[in-house]
Formats: structure tokens, C-alpha cells, sequence
């Protein structure tokens, strides 16, 4: 059987220094697959500068022109995040080695390295397809990276008065949400934020968007799922007079009266996950339902 010699985009949170041993599990178990290795810049600055770590020869990524039969996110969710918005539109496919906290994404452990890489070399290993929601302005051009994995968040942008938030699908008026923001999340972001302000949980591979309010003024105002081929208009007032985009957590302050649109993206992003594993079984572990919280 043909040995295929892949190639690894390998990025990290640079703030977590108890990635050391994990870092160097996986260099050594690249090596001896014969995975050639390329290592974003930062991270690799951190990792031979902060962490004193003996790296070996290998590929920098300086910016998004690189390519890579799949990527190695090292941190929390959060970094996978930022990773997904880095690859994701290559489409390169993503394995989330989980140094944070909870890691609904990023859902491998250090103690999984050796065995998850050996599945990949084997070829015995599954990727799923996650949606990605992206957001348009007619008056303006968003800056950054208007597309999100999780969320796109329309928030107040200070602590005082809640925000008004006129909303249509697909041409027609549904609401007016008075609250402190909306949540436009994917499936997969169903159990991040959206989680967190009463949204429902959605398996990843349905086609949906769901819309969830954040501390309405009416509590007849609950979460809403739709079908994600439909268009999202927005139009948002407040007392400020401005209020904020957050895009998974990359915010950016917006006027009043401007026009928004949210779609479905054109691309989705591929997570690698284990031929064993499925999306119930991670709920059951991550958010430890079943457990009897009387037990020490």
C-alpha cells in the first residue's frame, strides 16, 4: 500500500505554556509518519522563543498562502475559531487538539495525538461539514473577515439602553427584537453563545440557522430556526446611535440604519473526527448530562 506523505498546518494559542509536552508528542509522531510540518509564524515564535522548545525543520506560514492536506488547531475553542476562519474557506480540513476548557471543537486530548495521527496516516478517520453564516452591508463594506463558524452577533454597544432590531426573512417581516442583541448562529454555534442565552441545541449537520435574542424586553420573544437557505435582513436603532457586529467573537462597531444581510456561506469547514465518535456522545461528555452532581 502507497505511504502518502501529508502535510501539516500546525497553529496554537500562544498564551498556554502547558502545551509544551503536547507540542512535542506531536512532533515526534510526525516524524515517525513522515509528516512534513508547517508552523504558523507566531505560534512558532512562541514555541521556540517562549517555550524553548527544540523544533524541527519546518515550513513558517506568514500569511494564508499556503496549502496543507489538513490543519492542527492546539488551544480551546476560541482558537479554533480562529484558525477555521484562516483555512476554512480552503477548505482544508481541521483537527482541534484541546488545551483549553470545555472544547466542543477542538475535541481531541493531548493523550490522543498518537492515535488520531496513526488513524489519519491509515486514512481511518471522518470529516464533517460544518455551515458557515456570512454577513453583507448595502451602504458599506464590513471590514475583516465577515464570515463566522458559530455566530454573528448584532449587540448593543454599551451598557445602557437595549438595541431595536427590525427583522425580515426571506423579504418578509418577522419581528422587532428589543433587546440587548440576536444571536444568527449555525448549527455548531448552537452550543456556544447561543446556548448560553436559552438557544436550542442543533445537531451540526441539519440546514438550519437559528435566531436567539439576548435578554428580550418581551419574554414572548424565544429562539426561532430556520431553513439556511434563507436571507436574514437587519436593520438596527438605538439611543447611541451605533452598536456592534461581533463575528464568533471578532467584534466591530457599526452606525445606525445600515443594512444587513446574512446568508449561508459559499463554503463550509471540514473538522476531522473519529470514526467512533458522534455528536450525542459529545454532548453527553461535554456537557456531563446524566451525571449526578451529587457525587464527588
Amino acid at each position: 500500500m502507497e505511504v502518502r506523505n501529508f502535510k501539516i498546518a500546525l497553529f496554537g494559542n500562544v498564551f498556554q505554556a502547558k502545551k509544551s509536552l503536547a507540542v512535542q508528542k506531536l512532533f515526534a509522531v510526525a516524524n515517525q509518519l513522515g509528516f512534513d510540518i508547517a508552523i504558523e509564524q507566531g505560534f512558532y515564535t512562541f514555541l521556540r522563543e517562549g517555550m524553548q522548545i527544540d523544533i524541527p525543520d519546518c515550513d513558517i506560514i506568514t500569511g494564508n498562502d499556503f496549502t496543507a492536506d489538513f490543519a492542527i488547531c492546539m488551544g480551546g475553542d476560541g482558537t479554533f475559531l480562529d484558525v477555521a476562519s484562516r483555512v476554512g474557506y480552503k477548505e482544508i480540513p481541521i483537527l482541534g487538539i484541546n488545551t483549553g476548557r470545555l472544547g466542543f471543537l477542538a475535541n481531541f486530548s493531548p493523550n490522543d495525538i498518537e492515535s488520531i495521527l496513526t488513524d489519519i496516516s491509515n486514512g481511518k478517520y471522518n470529516i464533517e461539514r460544518h455551515s458557515v453564516v456570512r454577513m453583507t452591508c448595502d451602504e458599506m463594506p464590513l471590514e475583516g473577515y465577515p464570515f463566522a463558524l458559530n455566530e454573528i452577533a448584532i449587540l448593543k454597544h454599551d451598557i445602557s439602553a437595549m438595541i431595536s432590531i427590525h427583522t425580515s426573512i426571506d423579504g418578509e417581516y418577522l419581528t422587532t427584537y428589543q433587546a440587548d442583541g440576536l444571536i444568527i448562529g449555525t448549527p455548531t454555534g448552537s452550543t456556544a453563545y447561543s446556548l448560553s442565552v436559552g438557544g436550542p441545541i442543533i445537531v451540526p449537520q441539519l440546514d438550519t440557522i437559528s435566531l436567539t435574542p439576548v435578554a428580550p424586553h418581551s419574554l414572548n420573544m424565544r429562539p426561532i430556526v430556520i431553513s439556511d437557505k434563507s436571507t436574514i435582513d437587519l436593520c438596527v436603532e438605538s439611543r447611541s446611535g451605533n452598536f456592534l457586529v461581533s463575528f464568533d467573537g471578532r467584534s466591530q462597531g457599526y452606525p445606525d440604519h445600515i443594512h444587513l444581510h446574512i446568508i449561508k456561506a459559499p463554503y463550509c469547514v471540514k473538522v476531522i473526527t473519529r470514526q467512533v465518535n458522534s455528536f450525542y456522545s459529545t454532548l453527553r461528555t461535554k456537557m456531563m448530562w446524566g451525571a449526578d452532581a451529587r457525587k464527588n
